[in-house]
């Protein structure tokens, strides 16, 4: 699938959400080490990239540094790799699973740096996050406590499962989160990867993140 028939895909759920609905794309590039890949990707419209790995992430910032590309980090963030992370100026986290590792980027950084924090909405133990029952909690208490953690919503990976009403309910439960957030000023709800994005974005997603269905396209 290219980038044109993603956003036909993106438009008809949107719509079945909302009309006032604006979506955002974001590419994950872990699928290709190959950064002419992305550079197609990029000559069709795509701006935003998420990787989750730091390394690998490195290579491709330093490779294509001469695109304004937005970097989104979407991954699981060990402790000792956050220099590496903060020095390649990601424009995003998109994975802040615990109060401790915003603490640990937090004493880290030079600046404020924008996060989404990340709920492990369908509580399956092979997955990071947060328990949806701590996160409102945990998101004010980094909003007061840590100033360089500019935090910008809520992300989720929809549960593990062919069955469609458990998906959807993974996604509820997060966008019920984001709604409890944006008077704290959540923005981004980013839900949904390349098999479930359409049940995330009618179940309220704003942002989601797409590898393979769009990456193979490309190669």
């Amino acid at each position: 699938m290219n980038l044109d028939e993603l956003i036909q895909r993106v438009e008809r759920a949107r719509l079945k959400r909302s009309e006032h609905l604006i979506v955002q794309i974001v590419a994950v590039t872990k699928y290709t080490d190959d950064v002419e890949v992305l550079k197609r990707l990029f000559d069709d419209g795509q701006r935003a990239f998420g990787e989750n790995r730091v390394q690998d992430m490195e290579k491709k910032v330093i490779a294509l540094s001469d695109l304004p590309i937005e970097w989104h980090f979407i991954g699981n963030l060990q402790k000792n790799k956050i220099n590496k992370l903060l020095k390649l100026n990601p424009f995003m986290i998109q994975s802040i699973n615990s109060y401790e590792l915003a603490e640990a980027i937090n004493k880290r950084a030079k600046k404020p740096i924008k996060c989404l924090i990340e709920i492990n909405s369908s509580n399956e133990p092979t997955k990071h996050g947060m328990p949806p029952e701590e996160a409102v909690d945990t998101y004010l208490k980094i909003k007061e406590n840590l100033k360089n953690i500019d935090l910008k919503g809520v992300m989720t990976i929809g549960a593990h499962s062919d069955d469609e009403k458990a998906i959807r309910e993974s996604f509820r439960k997060t966008y019920k989160i984001y709604e409890a957030l944006k008077p704290y000023g959540a923005k981004i709800c980013s839900m949904g990867m390349s098999g479930d994005f359409e049940i995330a974005i009618e179940e309220g997603s704003n942002m989601i993140r797409i590898g393979s269905a769009l990456i193979k396209d490309y190669m």
